[in-house]
């Protein structure tokens, strides 16, 4: 018999002091004590191990016999020698700390609904694309992307976002932060390692560009957006770029105004300097028409990045990286020798969901489930808290009094009531140096479970009134 047909791959390290059978002992205790050998993992026939490890199948018998009777193995009849299925394996070194336990309510921004991902729709999608797509898509392709999805995107995000461009132009990346990478691995290469980044907006986004040897300095945003006219003067003089959340400005939720636009559009041109368009979120506009992506105006000036975190779901690390011309090969080059290329399967079933307009319907149907989940959130806050940000996106700010409870102690009220929340400040390059506030995210509870969630909030809410 060939080690092929013993049922499960197994690799023992015998010691033979005290004996062959003895050593054979304790290196299968040790293979089912760390794990290696599982519950009720089958093993090889004593005859095949026997050959395999140039034992006596007496030996091995023997062997089998004793761990038996220890209870590390069970012999049955017709089926052969098993792990014994109530053997775990031991935790390694000291014991684990228990992980924390969840919170009952999960109002944190930043994730979807998960339930809503289109299940049905992403099947039936997956197997029209596994059954037209070459061989050759199997193998290693264009750090681009699939032909098929570029395309699919180039026509997507021009008639909904107004995005201008073509699929030589589009890189599809595992999700916004490899974006982020390659964007800043480029500009750093290039000696242009000063990106302006948003504040107040996301640490862990400010955290990649560092670790990618970036320099990050801060571009203050107020009830008009990110505040452009700063760009190019001070300590924004000699940046490479500017990264920005136009279309619903993360965490405040203020959408740019057009003379910004315009303004971050020109310094881009007369600096030589990019803009790095990050529309998360861009599609849920709720008062009205979503706003057109910057990108449409200046497609020589911006990096645009889309992805399909939100409007399906993060697991499929899907997005995508709209560029100037003379951005393309460099940042080819760099996705590369990052990870030569995205996985192919999700990218063919996106571009037949696109192509099928399935994508469509599944935004409109989660804009309309976000819509509601916006509504219910202003009829129970809107009269006791300033809410604001809900023009559009997933989340919304919860404007807290200035003379206290801090925002701190609001966020252990809330942890206290099992509801997790974000605070503010916790988003500001210089933590303190703004008004406190909330950032609350409203998708990601389930269903049955975000009007208890909108309850705990209120009442978090309602103590941190009367204490002041």
């Amino acid at each position: 018999m060939d080690w092929a047909d013993f049922g499960v791959d197994l690799h023992l390290e015998l010691d033979a002091a005290g004996g062959r059978r003895s050593g054979l002992e304790r290196a299968l205790r040790a293979a089912i004590r760390d794990g290696r050998l599982p519950p009720s993992a089958r093993l090889p026939a004593t005859r095949a191990l026997a050959a395999e490890l140039g034992m006596a199948r007496g030996t091995v018998s023997a062997a089998y016999d004793q761990l038996v009777a220890e209870g590390w193995l069970v012999a049955r009849v017709g089926a052969g020698t098993e792990v014994s299925p109530l053997r775990r394996p031991a935790p390694p070194g000291p014991a684990p700390v228990p992980a924390p336990a969840p919170p009952r309510y999960d109002l944190r921004p930043g994730s979807p609904d998960v339930g809503a991902f289109p299940v049905a729709a992403w099947l039936r999608a997956t197997r029209r694309a596994l059954a037209t797509a070459p061989a050759t898509a199997y193998g290693y392709g264009d750090p681009r992307g699939r032909p098929e999805l570029r395309e699919a995107l180039a026509g997507y995000l021009g008639r909904a976002r107004g995005v201008l461009t073509d699929p030589e132009r589009i890189v599809v990346t595992t999700g916004y932060v490899q974006a982020l990478v390659l964007l800043t691995t480029v500009l750093r290469d290039a000696g242009r390692p000063a990106l302006a980044m948003e504040d107040p907006g996301l640490p862990f986004h400010r955290e990649v560009v560092r670790r990618q040897g970036g320099r990050v300095l801060p571009l203050p945003v107020d009830d008009q957006g990110a505040r452009t006219g700063l760009l190019g003067a001070g300590d924004l003089a000699d940046v490479g770029a500017a990264v920005v959340t136009p279309a619903h400005q993360y965490p405040t939720g203020v959408t740019l105004h057009p003379a910004r636009r315009h303004a971050l559009t020109g310094w881009a041109r007369d600096a030589d300097a990019l803009v790095v368009e990050d529309d998360y979120d861009g599609e849920f506009r709720y008062d009205r028409q979503p706003v057109g992506a910057v990108q449409g105006t200046a497609p020589e000036q911006v990096a645009y990045v889309g992805t399909a975190a939100k409007t399906l779901g993060p697991a499929l690390r899907l997005a995508w990286l709209v560029l100037p011309a003379r951005l393309v090969e460099p940042v080819v080059e760099a996705k590369r020798h990052l990870d030569v290329q995205t996985e192919v399967v999700g990218q063919l079933a996106l571009a037949d969901l696109i192509t099928s307009h399935g994508y469509d319907r599944q935004v409109r149907t989660v804009r309309r489930r976000y819509r509601q989940r916006r509504d219910l959130l202003l009829d129970r806050l809107g009269r006791r808290a300033a809410v604001g940000g809900v023009s559009a996106g997933l989340h919304a700010t919860v404007a807290l009094p200035p003379g206290g409870p801090t925002e701190a102690e609001v966020l252990a009220g809330a942890a206290a009531r099992g509801l997790a929340l974000t605070g503010l400040d916790a988003h500001r390059h210089h933590p303190g140096a703004g008004p406190p506030g909330l950032v609350v995210g409203y998708a990601t509870p389930p269903s049955h479970a975000y009007p208890a969630a909108l309850d705990e909030l209120a009442t978090v809410l309602r103590a941190a009134a009367s204490r002041r």
